[in-house]
């Protein structure tokens, strides 16, 4: 009979947790879904403010930083608005393996340009702890994206992009 108590507990106990951990998850997705309705200046400024308490910005690079983050935050903001309209048209559509490639290539070409920027902009401390920053950042996303479609594989080596 202990056993019994002990296991209905333990099961009480597991599902207390996974219904927190839900909770968490979903508070996050609201955290995203009103950083998304700022407009593209105040999103590049908040990125700012963060970066230079991060990495102690001078004043002249807190202004390199902010017309980096301004050029990004629009770009993002443009690209989030175009999709929002042609799924409320309903031209939404899969991109083909050619526009995936071409959509990951451009991804990728955008990295090593604001790399690129970012190190003439930092000094070499700054930089290094500007890309473990980034290294994080991509972990997290990688991490968000797991587990969507069950029996999935992970990872670069199976050839996917």
């Amino acid at each position: 009979m202990k056993k019994l108590i002990l296991i209905a507990v333990a099961l009480f106990a597991l599902q207390v947790s996974a219904q927190e951990e839900k909770k968490e998850k979903h508070n996050r997705g609201e955290r995203g879904e009103r950083m998304m309705n700022l407009s593209a200046e105040e999103m590049a400024t908040f990125q700012t403010k963060k970066m230079t308490l991060a990495l102690d910005l001078t004043e002249s690079q807190q202004s390199k930083v902010q017309k980096l983050n301004l050029e990004n935050a629009t770009k993002r903001k443009e690209m989030m608005e175009n999709r929002k309209a042609k799924k409320e048209n309903g031209d939404a559509k899969k991109p083909t393996k050619e526009e995936r490639l071409a959509m990951a290539n451009a991804r990728l070409d955008h990295k090593i340009a604001e790399k690129a920027k970012m190190k003439d902009i930092l000094n070499d401390e700054q930089y290094a702890k500007w890309e473990k920053m980034q290294a994080r950042m991509g972990k997290k996303g990688k991490r968000k994206g797991e587990g969507k479609k069950k029996g999935q594989k992970r990872g670069y080596d199976e050839g996917k992009i």
